[in-house]
């Protein structure tokens, strides 16, 4: 009997490899099909097939809200962190290339090739896109495993998941495009495997450690640790594994958190007060994200999606934004920026979760603090808004000014935000949930994963992040349109949603 169990349990492992694979792959290559031929973003059609999947699920009877019965599904949608500790370390590759004036490219160690393997997606980037589902779920395991952390029914698998995706992220390299060193190359991929294990590891443990004294998330140390190897190897030239998560890993991680996020739609408008979180966080998606844009447009007159587009990721830490930037939909000068803008952001985020930590303990927000930060945001705001008008289309001066817009954009939209929550009667967790929603701010998400504002803010998360991306037709499409027009993003319809964002965030309070 008990061999038999243990044969149940091996054939249920590989049926959880298997339909994880089949779900979200073909998501995000169908949402590659769907926008070919044009310059849209596919994040836009993952929200879409994400959502609606996760809901099919459970009014089949398939699977229940949040869908447990498949823990690998969970376990891909709270992988955040290790796309991020990729975006991270590039962040910091680049850094210390603009602070030392070497702006010269790394080797590029590989040709990709431009076969068309699935419509809008070539042979190079679905491998990518395969070989980033095989990365996190085996460096999550890993990860897992080493720490001992226990969080589904795999638990006693972890080894064994951590094996087959860590030798499968090594077998999928494509054999059609040119490798200069292949030896070299594989043995970059494997390093760069062990090194991101490593900064999960050593945060985790940064972060348990300090917790007596300040609830701190991973994410931040994370962050800090990646950044400062990135710029400690900015000559560093990428292997298979960063290539693949900086290409295809938020795809990836998102698809998997719609789906769960999809899941919980039925059961989630039935807690009170839910309708105003996601009220809030709809319009906050409108008014934070293009009162920005038009800040950008009307003050620092520049309209270009290359300052847009990387501007607008990293003031927000914009989940959809980034991923459609590091992807290369933007172009490649955004996808060369963005890693840069969504760094600086979070050097700040020692005072943004420190004042958050604090707050979440107390109940409520911590008032002082959040309006001094809030006003040397708006002061830093507005100097970048100068810096930029006067780059003249200076590359290093545009990045220059980007990176201080980041920063204080950051601090006004997070800081901001919660001032105007903190007015109505919305419970403390439920602000923190409902400001990292209106933002689609990758940091809050990750650190409301860890648990930040408490076990069931952490478990609505998915669902409550998913919702407002249903606002991102309205982004995705106007940027689309900005790059068939040469780049330039039409100002008075940016003036207009801008409008609308204010009306809604100022409706949605009052009425909260």
């Amino acid at each position: 009997m008990e061999l038999i169990i243990d044969q149940f349990a091996s054939l249920n492992l590989l049926n959880q490899f298997w339909i994880t694979l089949f779900l979200i792959i073909p998501m995000v290559l169908i949402a590659r099909t769907v926008v070919a031929g044009t310059r849209y973003s596919p994040i836009l059609i993952i929200v879409i097939f994400g959502l609606a999947m996760g809901f099919i699920l459970v009014q089949t009877g398939v699977a229940d809200p949040g869908i447990t019965i498949f823990p690998m599904i969970n376990m891909i949608a709270s992988s955040t962190i290790i796309a991020l500790v990729v975006t991270f370390f590039v962040g910091g590759q680049e850094l210390r290339k603009l602070f030392s004036n070497r702006l010269e490219e790394n080797e590029e160690m590989v040709v990709p090739s431009a076969q068309e393997a699935v419509l809008g997606t070539t042979r190079t980037q679905i491998i990518m896109i395969i070989r980033a589902f095989f990365l996190l779920i085996g460096i999550e395991s890993a990860a897992r495993s080493w720490i001992g952390v226990s969080l589904s029914e795999l638990n006693d698998v972890y080894p064994l998941v951590a094996y087959i995706g860590i030798v499968g992220s090594i077998i999928f390299i494509d054999n059609r495009a040119t490798i200069t060193n292949k030896p070299l190359y594989i043995r970059k991929g494997i390093i760069e495997i062990l090194a991101i294990i490593l900064v999960l590891y050593l945060s985790f443990q940064i972060a348990d450690w300090i917790k007596p004294v300040i609830a701190l998330p991973q994410i931040f140390f994370a962050m800090i640790i990646s950044a400062s190897v990135g710029a400690i190897l900015h000559r560093w030239s990428l292997g298979p594994t960063i290539k693949a998560l900086l290409f295809a890993g938020i795809p990836v991680v998102l698809a998997g958190n719609f789906m769960v996020g999809g899941s919980r739609m039925g059961e989630a408008f039935n807690i009170g007060g839910m309708n105003a979180v996601l009220t809030f966080s709809f319009f906050g998606q409108l008014f934070f994200m293009f009162t920005g844009m038009a800040l950008l447009i009307y003050f620092a007159k520049t309209n270009h999606v290359r300052n847009l587009g990387p501007g607008m990721a990293g003031s927000l830490s914009h989940s959809g934004l980034t991923g459609a930037c590091t992807a290369g939909d933007l172009g490649q000068e955004a996808a060369s920026r963005a890693p840069i803008m969504i760094n600086i952001p979070f050097f700040g985020h020692v005072f943004v979760f420190s004042v958050l930590a604090i707050s979440a303990e107390r109940g409520d927000l911590w008032l002082w603090p959040s309006l001094a930060i809030l006003a040397t945001g708006l002061t830093l705001t507005a100097f970048s808004l100068k810096n930029l008008r006067k780059a003249n289309e200076s590359e290093s001066l545009e990045i220059k000014a980007l990176m201080q817009f980041s920063f204080g954009w950051q601090l006004v939209a997070v800081f901001g935000g919660l001032l105007l929550l903190s007015l109505s009667a919305m419970p403390f967790n439920f602000t923190g949930v409902a400001q990292a929603s209106a933002i689609s701010h990758f940091g809050l998400f990750a650190a409301t994963q860890e648990g930040m504002f408490g076990p069931e803010a952490a478990s609505l998360i998915p669902f409550i992040f998913s919702m407002p991306f249903l606002v991102h037709p309205v982004v995705f499409f106007m940027f689309g349109k900005a790059m068939k027009d040469d780049g330039l993003m039409p100002k008075k319809t940016v003036y207009a949603i801008a409008l609308v964002g204010v009306i809604g965030v100022l409706v949605s309070i009052f009425a909260l």
